[in-house]
């Protein structure tokens, strides 16, 4: 049984956000929910409960993983897609937040930028989970550290190495991840392609609690020596323009992962890649680049995708249970009401305000007229330190 830390209602938009042991909670969490699963117990738990599933950027795993732990959960879910909604068009984004905050218990974003996902999660008003912004992965990141802890026993002390451009969602929340748990993060990539320097230096902080380390380096064979984890990923994201596939597969090339590569960091390591990978000529933007430039594969061979070092499945399996963890941030106040609130705290004694002095609100843009008993006094209205749209309005006795 996973030790309860209590998180509902706190929003998932990047691993920074929380603490070694929080992860490790996730992880407990999600560990138990798939034994159950497969013991085939329920553990509908949130029935009653609907979220909304914002994707901007279409998924198979992702979508796939949000729909199935919360059906299995006993939630209802509602898939939103560009061309189904009027997010970003004819709404904007914090229209939108206020809007589905008031008919959804959360909410679920896949998309472009980060300040996106937190623009939702500042007016939505329930907790919002980031399942891919440009700059972060964190749902992601649960899926792995419980492949790896599953796979090996533990985490401390691991090197995991990613290979390829290490700039964007992937590079940075692995490196954030792996300095949380105390794993030992490299990247192995031409300089330009290392992450920000602004975001290393933040994540060395946290590395210096956990005793993990960060390695930036351009070197493969010192890169990947005696590793325990190579991890990949495609070396063009969805929206960047295809003008920027020559310079990527030319930059990239000698970044790719192979058997070499395999044994050089040994016969313990394994290979780890969030999908869909290009390692043949079986997808149509392979044969593409194939009848471009001439090769069959870009970030990973074939050989290794398909060597018994590869658990990229077991992977991708284990991504429904990362949404069995965040879902448990589910049990939030009460939704937020759309009309002007009168709070009448008659019927108030001095004996009832010694007992329960504070009075928990959501507030989302709505005008409060408070009304308070002769016996009080309204003293303060403070915002909440874990959820900044919940508000601590405190009563006084006179």
């Amino acid at each position: 049984m996973a030790q309860k830390i209590e998180l509902k209602g706190k929003s998932f938009l990047t691993l920074k956000d929380f603490t070694a042991e929080e992860i490790t909670y996730f992880l407990d969490l999600a560990a138990e929910l798939k034994e159950k699963k497969k013991q085939g117990i329920l553990t509908e738990t949130l029935r009653g409960k609907n979220v909304a599933l914002i994707f901007a950027k279409t998924s198979t795993r992702t979508r796939c993983s949000f729909e199935v732990a919360a059906h299995d959960l006993g939630m209802g879910t509602t898939y939103l897609e560009p061309a189904a909604s009027q997010i970003g068009k004819k709404e904007s984004i914090k229209d939108t937040a206020r809007v589905l905050g008031r008919m959804f218990d959360g909410i679920e974003y896949r998309g472009y930028g980060q300040e996106i996902v937190e623009e939702l999660a500042k007016y939505a008003g329930v907790p919002v989970w980031n399942g891919l912004t440009n700059e972060y992965h964190p749902t992601q990141m649960l899926a792995d550290l419980l492949t790896i802890r599953e796979h090996f026993g533990d985490l401390a002390g691991r090197k995991l190495v990613y290979m390829g451009d290490a700039r964007y969602n992937m590079g940075n929340s692995l490196m954030i991840a792996c300095a949380k748990v105390g794993m030992h993060f490299v990247a192995c990539a031409p300089e330009k392609y290392f992450p920000d320097q602004a975001l290393v230096e933040e994540c060395r902080k946290f590395a210096e609690e956990s005793g993990a380390t960060i390695t930036l380096t351009k070197d493969v064979s010192a890169g990947t020596k005696d590793a325990d984890i190579i991890y990949t990923d495609v070396w063009v994201s969805m929206g960047e323009p295809d003008s920027v596939w020559e310079e990527r597969i030319r930059d990239l090339t000698p970044y790719k992962v192979t058997m070499d590569v395999m044994k050089n960091a040994g016969e313990q390591a394994i290979f780890l890649h969030c999908l869909p990978a290009f390692h043949d000529l079986q997808t149509d933007i392979g044969r593409e680049m194939n009848e471009k430039f001439g090769i069959e594969d870009m970030e990973v061979t074939d050989e290794v995708f398909e060597s018994e070092q590869s658990v990229v499945f077991d992977e991708a399996g284990i991504n429904l249970c990362r949404v069995f963890a965040i879902d448990d941030l589910l049990d939030v106040c009460e939704r937020p009401s759309n009309r002007t609130t009168d709070i009448l705290f008659d019927g108030l004694t001095k004996c009832d305000l010694e007992n329960a002095n504070t009075i928990q609100l959501h507030v989302v843009d709505i005008d409060f007229n408070f009304i308070c008993p002769e016996t009080c006094r309204f003293s303060e209205i403070r915002p909440s330190k874990n959820t900044p749209n919940l508000s601590r309005i405190v009563l006084r006795d006179i």
